[in-house]
């Protein structure tokens, strides 16, 4: 029954037992007697009453929607209100669900555009660091180094400063671009990626040791690059606000997909921390493959583990796949350590001359 019938059948037997009352034999003196005066209370309290539980059941489905409204995330869907109460109130709550739908979907669409217009900027602007300024400091080095030649002995000190100071501006450059767009993997796959990114987080006051299990699934490119964004973000955050000195990045096939962690030694998050601009974008990063991002304390209840685990994939240029049967073995497997393979560095920076090597395994607090 809708709540409108409910409550006009409520009111409905109220009026009838009023006007019942008023032809029958029960009558009212003047004054009102006692007994007289308790019967017409016990009778209005029990209106009241009946009323009160109808509406409160009527309107309880409407005190849930309210409560998911303000409970919403978009960074955290899949959260729907209850479907349930009168019919007018189970339609409210079904729209509701349906413009969840419809906003989750638009923003993901939107955040896909946001993004990949950030990674074609990145690209870029990593491009003219590499292709101008670095070339242009390159030139730069090669006629401090005539210079040098001929200098005399006085001025060789100082030219020889120059150049130290003209090639760690170069070395910057150089991680910078590989920061903004990491040509190791464009060319030579997530695994070298990876591998070079927790050697490039290896200080004197942070280890960062990886194990990269073979077998992966086959991962397109935009799976590739939000694994090592996530991987990024989260290591950067481990350097600069946990205070750890240890740090692990795992990557390994689950059922249905992959899962990366990345888990340190640091302070952790807290029980009140906030999250900021940094963790926001790796879960709007996630929604873009329908992954799952989750920040919990490490297994020791100190430290924090950032876990991503992706859902059904894709085969590049091909129909979802998932479970066992796309399990191939892969030709690397990672090992604890921090080292990397040689020669990255030299594939980042030689750019579009270098062709792109791939698994056999693929077709194709902080803030």
């Amino acid at each position: 029954m809708s709540l409108f019938w409910r409550i006009f059948a409520l009111n409905a037997v109220g009026l009838i037992v009023a006007a019942a009352l008023l032809l029958g034999p029960v009558t009212v003196s003047t004054p009102v007697l006692p007994d007289e005066a308790l019967v017409v209370v016990a009778g209005l309290a029990g209106l009241l009453a009946v009323n009160a539980v109808v509406l409160r059941v009527g309107l309880a489905p409407l005190g849930r929607l309210g409560r998911a409204m303000a409970d919403v995330d978009l960074l955290h869907p899949g959260a729907r209100a209850v479907v349930g109460g009168p019919v007018e109130t189970a339609e409210l709550i079904t729209t509701y669900n349906a413009m969840l739908d419809r906003l989750e979907a638009e923003r993901a669409a939107s955040v896909a555009r946001a993004l990949s217009a950030q990674e074609r900027e990145r690209h870029r602007v990593a491009r003219e660091l590499h292709d101008e300024v670095g070339q242009t400091l390159t030139a730069v080095l090669l006629q401090l180094k005539r210079v040098a030649d001929r200098a005399p002995d006085g001025l060789r000190g100082e030219v020889g400063q120059a150049q130290e100071a003209t090639r760690a501006g170069l070395d910057e450059i150089r991680r910078i671009a590989r920061r903004l767009r990491p040509g190791v993997l464009d060319e030579l796959g997530l695994f070298s990626a990876l591998r070079s990114l927790a050697a490039d987080f290896t200080t004197h006051g942070l280890t960062v040791r990886h194990d990269l299990r073979a077998g992966l699934p086959p991962l397109t490119e935009e799976t590739e690059l939000v694994l090592y964004r996530v991987a990024q973000e989260a290591l950067t955050n481990t350097a600069r606000h946990s205070g750890a000195d240890r740090a692990e990045l795992h990557l390994r096939p689950v059922a249905g997909g992959v899962e990366l962690l990345v888990r340190d030694n640091g302070k952790g998050l807290g029980p009140a921390a906030a999250e900021g601009a940094g963790i926001g974008g790796m879960r709007e990063r996630a929604l873009l493959i329908g992954a799952t991002l989750t920040l919990t304390c490490g297994p020791d209840g100190a430290g924090t583990d950032v876990r991503l685990r992706t859902g059904r994939l894709r085969r590049p240029g091909g129909p979802e796949q998932s479970g066992p049967e796309w399990l191939a073995p892969g030709p690397e497997t990672g090992t604890g350590g921090t080292g990397t393979t040689a020669g990255t560095d030299t594939a980042a920076d030689e750019g579009e001359g270098a062709s792109r090597v791939r698994p056999p395994v693929t077709s194709g607090g902080r803030e």
